[in-house]
């Protein structure tokens, strides 16, 4: 039981974080040249882990971030198979816990924040095996020539040593981009992941199905396959074989996707753009004026990230209880466990790992045109036979989640991350400067502060979590899901400035002061 003068129990963790292994930070300014250098050989380094395959994996192998595999990155039966699941995961406990009062820290304390990210490092570190394990023993079967080396439990085991180095590496690769080179290493590692697909969707010239082209097989890429069938078919042919319904929605990488990835690029550009100005002057320097700029998307894109990826372990636990040898024999919430109630939780068919029914399927994402409006359209229902109504509130609830559960984690996020009102005025007076009108005073600048941050915050989680939801509704090229797409977008666009400010900084260094680097 822990008795120390501190306020949190957190602190009986100290000599573990003390310990704990970590990129060192640099003692002092990093140049921009090193920092894009770093960042450059993360990016190389993260591509090359996902072409190296788990050795010892079967065949068989079932994807359990199939539908999420954009948001999570990485890519599917590789030592990157968790992705940034585990560190996400351990981010998204660490803000509910503080948000919700369970662990009392002052975040805006030197000693308690650095506590606060020292034992999220350590829930990172316990989020691995967490996820790899169920993964591991349930859908990631080892082949049968490793089994027959080494026995199935000891097979079990180098899957799982193998996944636990992988997502431990990711681990590191974000924590050395976040302090020697530019931005973050997950959304790097998002950004990187959804580029490739955007583009491999937009540009593929691979057949559909694989083999010779023909109207039913016509390349897999958007723009490909619009160049091909315009080519080589009548219109009397495109209207025989359903060409142009295929073109525009029933392909793989269909038109109406494409117009959809426009779309989200444009407003998300368009809203990253935005943002209210607060007038500044130096209390001592006449005529020195400036702005600090709010932006219309405050928290940024990371809400999205946390939302996502609490569904996506939503779905997975789901799954695990649902299909796992072990776990599908848990009490109510197993498969085949007493008094099971899991046909309300969570339905999966065989072999897939998207849920077909119960309150998974009605909070999983909604990909695509095909998997809604099509089916209302025909009065049909879709392929795991639901009604309209229900197809219907299954998209209601999806963006209602999406809005509502990114408005929250935006909350969250700006309190740890010294972007609220008290972090914001603590910023605007060390550099000297006010607000005209105004006395120069910190609290006097905080309640300023207090009439836009929040509220700003809170629109830009809603309208974040909004767009992705909208996004994920008209599907994307590549499958890279609207959410995939939204997120990539907005890193791209703040990378960019983020480039720019590390460039003016290296111009003049009295910047530095002002951005709080070092």
């Amino acid at each position: 039981m822990y008795s120390g003068p501190e306020s949190s129990r957190l602190y009986a963790l100290r000599r573990f974080v003390d310990v704990y292994p970590a990129i060192a930070k640099p003692d002092g300014h990093v140049r921009f040249n090193s920092k894009l250098w770093t960042t450059t050989f993360v990016l190389i380094l993260y591509f090359g882990m996902t072409n190296v395959m788990i050795w010892g994996l079967s065949g068989t192998a079932l994807d359990v971030f199939s539908g999420f595999r954009a948001i999570m990155a990485g890519a599917s039966g590789t030592i990157m198979h968790l992705g940034i699941g585990p560190i996400v995961t351990g981010s998204i406990i660490m803000q509910l816990f503080a948000g919700a009062k369970i662990i009392r820290l002052d975040l805006q304390d030197s000693d308690d924040k650095a506590l606060y990210q020292g034992v999220q490092k350590l829930l990172v570190l316990i989020m691995i095996p967490v996820e790899s394990i169920p993964q591991t023993y349930g859908f990631l079967d080892p082949s049968g020539d490793l089994i027959a080396n080494y026995g199935l439990g000891w097979a079990n085991a180098v899957i799982v040593a193998q996944l636990f180095a992988g997502s431990y590496l990711v681990f590191l690769l974000d924590e050395l981009v976040s302090k020697w080179g530019i931005g973050s290493g997950i959304s790097l590692f998002i950004a990187a992941g959804v580029a490739q697909s955007t583009f491999v969707g937009t540009l593929s010239p691979l057949s559909t199905n694989g083999g010779a082209y023909t109207i039913q097989n016509p390349p897999a890429g958007t723009l490909p396959m619009i160049f091909y069938l315009f080519r080589t078919a009548t219109n009397s042919e495109l209207v025989a074989n359903n060409g142009f319904e295929m073109m525009l929605l029933t392909h793989v990488n269909p038109i109406i996707a494409l117009v959809s990835s426009v779309i989200v690029f444009i407003v998300v550009a368009y809203a990253e753009s935005s943002k209210l100005e607060l007038p500044l002057t130096h209390g001592k320097v006449r005529g020195q004026r400036g702005q600090y700029p709010i932006r219309l998307v405050y928290a940024s894109n990371i809400p999205v990230i946390l939302m996502a990826a609490l569904l996506a372990n939503i779905n997975m636990f789901t799954l695990l209880f649902w299909s796992h040898p072990t776990l599908s024999k848990f009490p109510i919430l197993g498969s085949n466990g007493w008094w099971s109630q899991s046909h309300l939780i969570g339905v999966f068919e065989p072999g897939q790992s998207s849920p077909s029914d119960g309150l998974a399927w009605y909070t999983s994402m909604v990909s695509g045109v095909g998997s809604w409006l099509l089916p209302i359209l025909d009065q049909t229902g879709d392929i795991y036979g639901h009604s309209i109504w229900q197809i219907l509130l299954h998209v209601v609830v999806y963006v209602t989640i999406m809005t509502l559960g990114s408005m929250v984690f935006a909350k969250f996020w700006i309190e740890t991350t010294n972007m609220g009102a008290k972090d914001v005025a603590k910023q605007i007076e060390r550099t000297g400067m006010q607000i005209p009108g105004f006395r120069k005073n910190p609290k006097v600048l905080e309640k300023i502060l207090d009439r836009y941050i929040p509220p700003v915050t809170s629109f830009s989680g809603a309208f974040v979590g909004f767009l992705a939801a909208g996004a994920d509704l008209l599907g994307t090229v590549g499958n890279a899901t609207g959410t995939g797409l939204l997120l990539a977008v907005g890193i791209i666009l703040r990378t960019y400035e983020q480039i720019q400010k590390e460039q003016a900084m290296e111009m003049h260094p009295m910047l530095r002061q002002f951005f709080g680097a070092e």
